[in-house]
C-alpha cells in the first residue's frame, strides 16, 4: 500500500498521527493534490502540529490561487482566520478574513465559503460585545449553509446565533440552537475540527449561564469523543478542564484537581494556547478551596498570562488570607469593568462576600439584589441558590436573622436539588450565625457540626478551619486561643461590645453605626482584641468569644400586656 493511500485510510479512521506521518511521506514524495492538501493539514491540526497546519493551508492558499480556483482559496484563508482568531490572534486573523472576503467578491458566484466568511466577521462582532449586529450574518450564513448542504457551515452559523440569543436574553432559544449543534457533532455530520469546536462552545456556553446539568451531559458526549480519538491532540485539555469544574462542584476535589493538573500539563504542549488560562484559573479555584494559598496564588498567576484578570479567585483568595482591602480592591475593579450580564454574574457572589468582609453593606446589597435578578432572568437553578444565599448573609449582617433564615434555607435546598455539597455547607454555616443571633445556640451547633462534616470530606480547610473556631475546638481537643493569648479579662469595655457586636455577624460599618464611632477607630478596636486574644480573623474572634460566653444569648420579646 502506498504512502498517499495508507494516509487516505488512516484519515478516515481518525488515526491522527499515523494519517499525518503517512500523507507527509506521500507529500515528500510528489506534491500533494488539493484534496488530499486539505486531508494533511486537517491531520496535522488534530495531531498536535498546529504551526505546520497553518503553514500547509497557506501553501494551500497559494496553489488554489495559481490554478485560479479563487472559493478554495477564500476556504483556505477561512480556515486560517478561524485558527488564528481562536488562538487569540486577532490581527493576522483580520487579515486572512480580507483577503476571502475579496477574492469571493471577484468570483462575483454564491457559494458556501460566503457564508463561512459572514459567521466568522459574525464572531468578530460577538466577541465585541455586538450579539445583535452579529444575528443577520449568521442568519444568510445559515441560510447559505442550507441551500448547499455544507455541514460546516450549517453547524458553525447556528453555534453562532446559538451564543449571540445567549447573550442578548433569549436563552431558551439560543440553548435549543446550541443542543441542534450538538446532535449534528454527536451524530458526525460536520468534520472533526468543527466538532471539536462545537463540544467546546457549547460547553463553555452552558457554563457561562450556568446550566450545569447540559454542561455535564455535552462534557461526558466530548470525553467519548475525545477517548474515540486517542491520537486527538486537541481538545483533550478543555475536555479535562470541563470535567474538572464538573467534579469541583460535585465535591470530588481529589479527582478534580488530578484533570486540572493534567489539563494545565495538556494546553501547555503546545505553549500559548488560550485555553491554558482557564486551566490554570481552575487548578488555582481548587488550591484555594483546599486551603492551599500559594499554590492557588501560583497557578492564578499562571492564568493571568491568558485572562485579563482571573477574578474573583485571586480576590477571593486575598480575602482567605486576610488582605480585605486588596480583595476589595480588585473585585471593584473587576466588576466595574464588566459590562456583559452573564459576565458579571460570575462575579457578583464573590463580590457581596468581600463587600460584606469590607463592611461596605451598600455594596453588597447591590449585588445581591443584581444576582438575584440575573438569576430570575435566566431561570438557572445554581445562580437561584447563589443569590438567595447572597441575600442571606446580606440580611444577617443587617441584622434581619429571620428574613436571613428564610433565604438561607431557600439557598440550601437549591443546593441540596444541584448536589453542591460545597456550597451547602457554607450556607449552613450563614445559618449556624443566623441561628446565634436568634440566642439559639443549639441550632447554631447542629448547622455547625453538619458544616463541619461535609468540609471535612470535602477536604476544603479554611472553611473547616472556620467552623471548628466558630464551634470552639479543633478535632479531638479544645483549640486554644492562639500563642500569646491574654484572657478576655484584659479586653476593656469597650472592646467587649466591639467584639459581641463582632460575633453577632455585624460589619465595621455597621459596629461604627451602632457604638457611634468611626469605621477607623473600630478598625482600631479590633486589631486590638485579635492582639489581646492571639487570633487572626473575625471568625476566629467569634469563635473565642461564644466559646468564653462573651456573647450572651437573645433576649426573648417582652410579653403583649
Amino acid at each position: 500500500m502506498s504512502a498517499l493511500e495508507g494516509g487516505r485510510r488512516s484519515f478516515d479512521r481518525q488515526a491522527w498521527a499515523e494519517a499525518y506521518a503517512q500523507l507527509s511521506a506521500a507529500d515528500r514524495e510528489s506534491p500533494l493534490a488539493p484534496a488530499d492538501l486539505d486531508r494533511l493539514a486537517t491531520a496535522a491540526r488534530l495531531a498536535g502540529h498546529d504551526e505546520v497546519a497553518s503553514e500547509l493551508l497557506a501553501r494551500a492558499y497559494r496553489e488554489a490561487r495559481q490554478r485560479d480556483d479563487p472559493v478554495h482559496a477564500a476556504r483556505c484563508a477561512f480556515w486560517l482566520a478561524l485558527h488564528l482568531l481562536l488562538a487569540g490572534e486577532s490581527a493576522p486573523a483580520t487579515g486572512w478574513l480580507t483577503r476571502a472576503r475579496r477574492l469571493l467578491d471577484d468570483a462575483g458566484q454564491e457559494c458556501p465559503e460566503q457564508g463561512l466568511v459572514q459567521v466568522l466577521a459574525a464572531v468578530a462582532r460577538l466577541e465585541g460585545g455586538d450579539a445583535a449586529g452579529a444575528l443577520p450574518d449568521l442568519k444568510r450564513a445559515g441560510e447559505l449553509g442550507d441551500r448547499f448542504g455544507d455541514p460546516d457551515l450549517i453547524a458553525l452559523a447556528r453555534l453562532g446565533r446559538g451564543q449571540a440569543l445567549i447573550r442578548l436574553g433569549e436563552t431558551a432559544t439560543g440553548v435549543a440552537l446550541l443542543d441542534d449543534v450538538m446532535v449534528a457533532a454527536t451524530a458526525g455530520e460536520a468534520s472533526p475540527v468543527v466538532v471539536g469546536i462545537a463540544y467546546c462552545a457549547v460547553i463553555a456556553a452552558c457554563q457561562e449561564i450556568f446550566d450545569l446539568r447540559r454542561a455535564q451531559e455535552w462534557t461526558a458526549a466530548l470525553t467519548r469523543w475525545c477517548h474515540a480519538q486517542p491520537e486527538l491532540v486537541p481538545y483533550h485539555g478543555q475536555c479535562l478542564v470541563h470535567r474538572a469544574e464538573i467534579m469541583q462542584r460535585q465535591g470530588a476535589w481529589r479527582d478534580a484537581i488530578e484533570e486540572a493538573r493534567r489539563a494545565c500539563a495538556q494546553l501547555s504542549r503546545p505553549p500559548g494556547q488560550p485555553a491554558a488560562g482557564i486551566a490554570y484559573y481552575q487548578l488555582g479555584e481548587l488550591h484555594r478551596l483546599r486551603g492551599e494559598f500559594a499554590d492557588a496564588e501560583a497557578a492564578y498567576r499562571q492564568a493571568g498570562r491568558w485572562l485579563p484578570e482571573p477574578q474573583p479567585g485571586l480576590a477571593l483568595l486575598w480575602l482567605a488570607q486576610g488582605n480585605v482591602d486588596g480583595a476589595a480592591a480588585a473585585i471593584r475593579r473587576a466588576v466595574a469593568a464588566t459590562v456583559d450580564r452573564l459576565d458579571r454574574a460570575r462575579l457578583l457572589a464573590g463580590h457581596v462576600e468581600i463587600m460584606l468582609a469590607a463592611g461596605d453593606l451598600p455594596a453588597a446589597r447591590a449585588g445581591a439584589a443584581e444576582l438575584a435578578e440575573t438569576a430570575r432572568a435566566l431561570e438557572s437553578p445554581w445562580l437561584a441558590a447563589a443569590a438567595a444565599h447572597a441575600a442571606g448573609t446580606v440580611r444577617l449582617a443587617d441584622r434581619d436573622s429571620q428574613a436571613a433564615l428564610a433565604s438561607l434555607r431557600e439557598a440550601w435546598r437549591g443546593w441540596q436539588e444541584i448536589d453542591a455539597p460545597y456550597e451547602s455547607a457554607r450556607t449552613r454555616v450563614a445559618m449556624a450565625l443566623a441561628y446565634r443571633q436568634q440566642g439559639d445556640q443549639a441550632g447554631a451547633a447542629l448547622e455547625l457540626d453538619a458544616a463541619q462534616w461535609i468540609f471535612r470530606q470535602l477536604g476544603a480547610a479554611a472553611d473547616l478551619l472556620r467552623v471548628e473556631e466558630l464551634l470552639g475546638r479543633s478535632p479531638g481537643r479544645p483549640r486554644p486561643a492562639g500563642r500569646g493569648a491574654e484572657p478576655a479579662g484584659s479586653l476593656t469595655a469597650r472592646e467587649l461590645h466591639v467584639l459581641r457586636l463582632l460575633a453577632e455577624g455585624l460589619t465595621n460599618r455597621a459596629i461604627a453605626a451602632e457604638l457611634f464611632l468611626s469605621e477607623k477607630t473600630v478598625a482600631r478596636h479590633l486589631s486590638n482584641i485579635y492582639r489581646k486574644l492571639g487570633v487572626s480573623s473575625r471568625a476566629a474572634a467569634t469563635g473565642y468569644a461564644y466559646q468564653h460566653g462573651l456573647v450572651a444569648p437573645a433576649e426573648p420579646p417582652p410579653a403583649d400586656t
